[in-house]
Parts: C-alpha cells; sequence; structure tokens
C-alpha cells in the first residue's frame, strides 16, 4: 500500500497531467479536443470487475438458458400464449 508521500506525489502528477492538457487543448473546439486524461491507478482503489466465469455466474447463466429452453417448449406446446 502507498503511503501519504505516495498518494501526494500521486496526486501531484494527477494534476500535472491535467494542466498540460488544459493548456495543449487551449483555443481548440471541444470537439477537436483530446481526452481528458485519466488519473494514475493508486494500489486498493480499482475498481474490481466480477469475474465473467466464476462458478456462481456460469450456474446462473445455465440456469437462465433452461428456463428460457422451457418457456419456449411450453410455448410450442401452447400453454404459454
Amino acid at each position: 500500500m502507498w503511503g501519504l508521500a505516495e498518494h501526494l506525489a500521486g496526486l501531484q502528477l494527477d494534476e500535472l497531467r491535467v494542466a498540460n492538457w488544459q493548456r495543449s487543448n487551449e483555443g481548440v473546439k471541444p470537439s477537436k479536443q483530446s481526452k481528458r486524461p485519466t488519473p494514475i491507478t493508486r494500489p486498493g482503489t480499482k475498481a474490481k470487475r466480477p469475474d465473467k466465469n466464476s462458478p456462481e455466474r456460469v450456474a446462473r447463466r445455465h440456469a437462465a438458458k433452461r428456463r428460457a429452453a422451457e418457456r419456449r417448449t411450453a410455448i410450442a406446446r401452447g400453454e404459454i400464449t
């Protein structure tokens, strides 16, 4: 993990990048401006994306597919209109 000094250095870097971005886009139409710089990633703050192939998600996906197949079968038999 980062300490206070590392977080402050990261903040300085982010602010410097934004200041340079602002100066480089001065007088440029908004539609032609470059994208705003993203902050540097700090330890422990990165949003974790759920694993698409975790056992729980795979089980829910299979259950949903099974329910959809059962529904299509019921519709074909005329049980559901």
